[in-house]
């Protein structure tokens, strides 16, 4: 069984058709990239498989989940996690406050536990607490534990909202555009971030990304749309090559 299986995807709003007839499948450990110009549809795409939107046509299946009329809270319950262009932190709670928080849906207790501090509520928290930490030591982000993100370099901000989606203990993870906003030094330490993550979590990664050297640097399989449609997909040196995606991106003089 396919971890993520997508089907025939399509998206209209009003008359207008955002995502066409698109197919993707993921059978475990991946690391694959989406790519095309501003406008192609890619992150009605992400947001289509978070369940932030609901598909017009199409299929999306998650481990054997059909998704389909699940809210997003409810789709990061099966297992996926994700980032987004514009970085979502909470700027007046710490850090650790921003991973613990992430994970409301772990919690395991009511709100008579709560309201009485109970053995399973204290349990509970200490394990949230814990997990927190762990995934801000992994990413070399503890020190930063007591901070406001507000106050933190734009590079450290999207590094903790990496490390609130990792908190979910997801088997996919969406990064949307991770590099942007990133000076040369940051885009280096993204590229070591994520193939470290790749290499030592359990996890399959999608990335929509307009950094080539991000994505020729990281992703084995890449797919590209251009006005909500596949107009070519494969390996980075097929893509690069390929006579379509010039056009897309440099226009009809360039071929």
């Amino acid at each position: 069984m396919a971890l993520l299986e997508i089907t025939n995807l399509t998206q209209y709003f009003g008359g207008l058709c955002a995502v066409s007839d698109f197919n993707a499948s993921f059978e475990g450990r991946e690391l694959m990239a989406l790519i095309g110009p501003n406008g192609a549809g890619k992150t009605t795409v992400f947001n289509l498989v978070s369940g932030f939107y609901q598909p017009s046509e199409g299929s999306i299946v998650f481990g054997g989940v059909n998704t389909r009329g699940m809210k997003p809270h409810e789709v990061t319950g099966l297992g996926i996690a994700r980032t987004f262009q514009n970085i979502r932190l909470w700027h007046d709670m710490t850090v650790l406050d921003n991973i613990r928080v992430s994970q409301h849906y772990h919690l395991g207790y009511g709100v008579a536990d709560n309201f009485f501090r109970t053995k399973r509520y204290r349990q509970r928290e200490e394990r949230i607490e814990s997990t927190a930490m762990e995934v801000l030591e992994a990413l070399d982000l503890a020190r930063f534990a007591s901070e406001l993100p507000k106050n933190l370099p734009y590079g450290v901000q999207r590094r903790v909202e990496i490390a609130r989606a990792l908190s979910l203990r997801p088997r996919l993870l969406l990064l949307d555009e991770p590099a942007a906003g990133l000076n040369s030094a940051d885009v280096e330490g993204l590229i070591s971030l994520v193939r470290w993550i790749y290499d030592n979590y359990d996890i399959a990664i999608w990335m929509i990304e307009h950094q080539m050297q991000v994505v020729m640097n990281l992703c084995t399989w890449i797919k590209v749309v251009d006005f909500g449609s596949t107009i070519a997909e494969g390996t980075p040196e097929q893509i690069q090559n390929n006579p379509d995606v010039i056009k897309a991106y440099l226009g009809d003089d360039t071929i």
